[in-house]
Formats: C-alpha cells, sequence, structure tokens
C-alpha cells in the first residue's frame, strides 16, 4: 500500500468514513463498511448520478430490482459459465489462493515454487439457498452485476410506461462477486454497489449514441472536479464477447490507473439472450412506424466505491500542518458546520444553537450541516479540514452584539462576517 494511500485509510478510519467490515471480530476479507460520514458522501454521489442521468432527462426512467433472482437469468446471461470465472492458482503448501494472472514464479505468502502450477477456473458468483432446504433445486446466487434486472424488465417498463426508443432504464443497487484477491482498499471487494444505466437505441443509431454517452460521462466527473481521469478505448482484441465497443474512464489512484467506469456497446446481446432462454418476445416495436426489432444497448456502467475512493484521492491534500480534503461541495457529508467559540459560555452555545438550528431547516436541501463544540476553535476548523466541511461557521462576542457571524473558507482559510438574516442566502451562493 503508497504512502498516500495508507494516510487516506487512516483518515477514513479516524474520521468515520470507512470501517474494516466486522471489525471487532478480526474483520472480513473484500467486505467493508461505511460509517456516518462515509454513507453521506456516497448518498452524494449516488443522488449526483440519479440527477444527472434521471431525473435531468425525459429520456430515462428508473427501477430497483431484486437481488436474488431466478437462476435461469444468470444461465441466459452467463455469468454461471467460464466468462464469468477467474483463474485460480492454489498454493500446494500453504493453499493460499490467488488469481492466475496474479501468478509469479513463488507462492506470494510463503515462497513456494508454483511455476508448474496450472490455473483453474473459479466461477465468482455467490451461491445460496431459496427456501427451507439446501438442496440443488434451491440454488440460487446473488447477483454479479445489477444489468440483469433491467433487461429481464425491458417489457415490464415498455408496456407501462409511454416511454419510446432510444430510452435508458437506470437502476443504483448492491452486486456481489466472490473475488479471489479482493485488493486496494474498497476498489476491489466482494460486495459493492454499482451505478448502472442501459440506453436501447434502434440498430444503426448505436454509434452515434455510444460517442455521446463517453462524453457525458466525462463531463459528469469534470463538473464533480474529478481530475487526473483518462479515456481507455479497449482494443478489439480485449472485448467482451458481447461487446461491439467499450470505453472505460480511468483515475489515477497511488496505486495506478484504474477503470471507475465503463461504457459499453453491448449490441442486441442481452435482449436476445434472455429472449431465447425466456421464450418471451422482448422485441421492441415502434409506436409509429410498426417497425419491430431488437434494440441494441449502450451501457455506462460505474462503481460507487471505486468512485468514492477516487474522489477522496483526489481531495487528499497537505498543507502545512493541515489535512484537507477538497471534495466538490455537492460530495461533501456536511455543507457548513456550526459552532460557538467557546463551548463553556451558555449564552454563546444558546445562540450558536439558534443558528445552527435555522441554517439546518433552511438549507436542508442541499444537504446536512455538522454541529461541533469539541475542543478549541482552531482543532474544530482543522477537523472540519480534514472531512472535507467547505464552510465553517462561529458564533463569537461581537455575535451577540450585533447579530453577525463569521464563516471560514476551507481552501483558503480567510473569515468573512456575514449577517444572521443573510447567512442562508450567503451560504447557498457560495455551495
Amino acid at each position: 500500500m503508497t504512502d498516500k494511500l495508507e494516510k487516506i485509510v487512516s483518515l477514513c478510519k479516524r474520521r468515520g468514513f470507512i470501517f474494516p467490515g466486522s471489525e471487532i471480530y478480526g474483520g472480513f476479507s473484500g467486505f467493508y463498511d461505511f460509517g456516518p460520514l462515509g454513507a453521506e458522501l456516497k448518498f452524494n454521489i449516488k443522488q449526483e448520478w440519479w440527477k444527472e442521468v434521471v431525473q435531468k432527462r425525459d429520456d430515462v426512467v428508473g427501477i430497483n430490482a431484486a437481488i436474488i433472482m431466478n437462476p435461469k437469468v444468470w444461465e441466459a446471461s452467463g455469468h454461471l459459465g467460464a466468462g464469468f470465472s477467474d483463474m485460480l492458482i492454489e498454493c500446494p503448501k500453504c493453499h493460499k489462493r490467488f488469481k492466475g494472472d496474479d501468478a509469479e514464479n513463488e507462492c506470494p505468502e510463503c515462497g513456494t515454487n508454483i511455476s508448474g502450477l496450472k490455473p483453474r477456473p473459479f466461477n465468482i458468483m455467490f451461491r445460496t439457498f431459496v427456501g427451507p432446504v439446501e438442496d440443488t433445486a434451491s440454488v440460487a446466487y446473488l447477483r454479479g452485476e445489477t444489468a440483469a434486472g433491467i433487461f429481464v424488465n425491458f417489457k415490464n417498463v415498455v408496456d407501462t410506461t409511454r416511454i419510446s426508443v432510444p430510452f435508458g432504464i437506470a437502476q443504483i443497487g448492491k452486486a456481489f462477486r466472490n473475488e479471489i484477491n479482493p485488493k486496494d482498499y474498497i476498489f476491489r471487494t466482494r460486495e459493492f454497489e454499482q451505478m448502472e444505466m442501459e440506453y436501447f437505441v434502434k440498430p444503426g443509431d448505436d454509434d452515434g449514441a455510444f460517442k455521446n454517452w463517453v462524453a457525458e460521462r466525462v463531463k459528469w466527473y469534470e463538473r464533480l472536479g474529478l481530475s487526473n481521469i483518462r479515456e481507455k478505448k479497449q482494443p478489439k482484441k480485449e472485448l467482451a464477447h458481447y461487446s461491439k465497443a467499450t470505453t472505460d474512464i480511468e483515475y489515477e489512484f497511488p496505486f495506478g490507473w484504474q477503470e471507475i467506469e465503463g461504457i459499453a456497446n453491448r449490441t442486441d446481446f442481452d435482449l436476445r439472450v434472455h429472449s431465447e432462454h425466456s421464450g418471451e418476445d422482448l422485441s421492441y416495436t415502434d409506436k409509429d412506424t410498426g417497425e419491430k426489432y431488437l434494440p441494441y444497448v449502450i451501457e455506462p456502467s460505474a462503481g460507487v466505491d471505486r468512485i468514492a475512493l477516487a474522489f477522496l484521492c483526489d481531495a487528499y491534500t497537505e498543507d502545512g500542518n493541515r489535512t484537507i480534503l477538497r471534495l466538490h461541495p455537492k460530495l461533501v457529508p456536511y455543507k457548513a458546520a456550526v459552532f460557538p467559540l467557546v463551548a463553556n459560555k451558555p449564552e454563546l452555545v444558546a445562540k450558536a444553537r439558534e443558528v445552527y438550528s435555522n441554517l439546518k431547516s433552511q438549507i436542508s436541501n442541499l444537504g446536512s450541516i455538522a454541529w461541533d463544540d469539541r475542543g478549541n476553535i482552531g482543532k474544530r476548523y482543522y477537523s472540519q479540514d480534514e472531512i472535507g466541511t467547505p464552510y465553517c461557521i462561529t458564533i463569537d462576542y461581537q455575535t451577540l452584539e450585533d447579530d453577525t457571524v463569521t464563516i471560514r473558507d476551507r481552501d483558503t482559510t480567510k473569515q468573512e462576517r456575514v449577517k444572521i438574516e443573510e447567512l442562508s442566502r450567503t451560504v447557498c451562493a457560495k455551495l
């Protein structure tokens, strides 16, 4: 783990962004819990994605499909076959298991020579049982991706809405993959959250739609201030069997360039295989011309946890003795923090509580507001800098005289005095 990543992991644990899963029992490899601040950060990321991809558009609707589906869904999609398997190598001495593409001449755990071992396929779908009897008839799987729930509901959405091709169906939800080697903190885990959208187009219109969605998704990251990103077009030899074209959006993490979102032209593969396996005709009939066809689909697929890590890495800054998370105001856990200059003066605390309550109610549509009366004023400023709060509002003795407060900027540390009656308008404008 790099020095910068170690510092970010430490900050996330110390400030309540991310905790090791089941920590009091020694943790559980590949699983993490998001604390109070991490939950807010993830919520804000998902909210910004949903606003951009669904709510601002007339051609996209959302669904929320079940995590456990009929196993036939995964048979049809190929998730139970070799295409959704990792190549696994097991050390004959220590029995450490790791992915074949991570293999070297020696076991990374005990140093045993493994150069002659052949990798074997390992399906990464999580298996479970439905019902009281654990037998082959009750086998089911935790979904390995959220997209399948969209494809099997394609006909339901078409039949129950007025939407017409070209249109998209979006979903945010948990997915599960039994990764052989979870690594790089929350970048590769066994339980994660996805934001996926399937945009259905008429065959022949897919190339233009693909190009447009790549551009749209890059703009989204740029608007939220994420730097160090690039587009990486996958060469034909590396494309998935269903893909006509795929472009990854990558971020330069402390451990190298890695994908945070992929945009793929999946052609008509998904609707075709689900039509064939289910016996249900998933063709689309144009409401104006009567033309019938299987739409092609463009899929922007993003990982919430990976994106959260990218924003944390990008925002992490050391400025002298200050550590700052320069998160975009739309993503920060707290939009502002309110506190009294000192915590042992009842009149200051009462006034600060009043300001806090009013501001909280007035700008609740923008996000959460923090109250902080721990330690001295300097420590409170540094604490809020470290969790990314863009503005700190202090109630001091002058406030009791003229009803003004100070607003401190996270990035510049500059302060200005503002009338309490103008506070909510000022904060909203700054955000």
